[in-house]
């Protein structure tokens, strides 16, 4: 995919759908983002339906002329606004699910306070929240399965690459996620292609590498900062990972 360039048509704008809304939309004239944030319903355009519930997102183009209703007991809250100069062209379906609701919701929340500053900056980040948006929707339709996150399990890998030099411990990892070790293993695998221990040592080994590139930190000091206790070890470590000595990098 191209580099997604576009420039806002509207304000970007939150709103609750009425118990008796329903959508029938006249050909679009420009591009639209429809993310739906929360609610149930269902959404069609031309011979493609598909139901409606939070994660699911769609970026039309000029001349889609979508149809949808929702469930007025589960109202729909939709996040959207109107945008063109877009650089590549939309897929077919135009909708698709991202996973990764926490992000979509901030991206557009921010958009949304961004763009009413009512100033030149304000709306640029609107954009670049918009393009953001935008390109999250397109990789959930082309690449469903890589939009997939196991949260249990991310969430334990994102304090690993926070604290490496930390004792980790497999128990202990599986603990905090609320899995059985065998269960959290093979999540861990599915998700990042190596098992936690080797996760940890690749964490281990980016961290040595900012801190003697970066840091002024010995060779010493960072193998102890690690979690090293044997330095020579930790130079295998880092030439197996890197291809390069501890103290060629320093």
């Amino acid at each position: 995919m191209h580099r997604i360039q576009l420039d806002t048509m509207s304000a970007p704008t939150f709103w609750r759908c009425e118990p008796r809304w329903s959508w029938t939309s006249p050909p679009l004239a420009d591009h639209l983002l429809w993310c739906v944030i929360d609610g149930r319903g269902a959404i069609q355009l031309n011979a493609n339906g598909r139901e409606l519930h939070p994660g699911v997102c769609a970026v039309f183009q000029p001349g889609d002329a979508p149809r949808a209703t929702h469930d007025p007991h589960r109202r729909l809250l939709v996040f959207g606004m109107h945008f063109e100069t877009v650089t590549t062209a939309a897929p077919d379906p135009r909708w698709g699910e991202v996973l990764d609701r926490e992000l979509l919701g901030v991206l557009a929340r921010t958009s949304d306070a961004a763009y009413r500053r009512g100033d030149a900056l304000g709306r640029r980040q609107a954009e670049l929240c918009l393009e953001q948006l935008v390109t999250l929707v397109w990789d959930a339709v082309h690449h469903p399965g890589r939009s997939a996150v196991d949260t249990a399990v991310d969430e334990i890998a994102r304090q690993l690459r926070q604290d490496p030099g930390r004792d980790w411990s497999v128990t202990e990892m599986a603990g905090r996620a609320a899995l059985s070790r065998a269960q959290f293993t093979r999540r861990f695998v599915a998700q990042f292609g190596m098992s936690p221990a080797q996760y940890v040592i690749q964490a281990r080994i980016d961290r040595a590498h900012q801190l003697l590139t970066e840091s002024g930190m010995t060779v010493t000091e960072t193998a102890a900062a690690l979690g090293y206790t044997d330095v020579p070890y930790f130079s295998r470590q880092y030439r197996q990972r890197t291809g390069r000595s501890p103290s060629q990098d320093r």
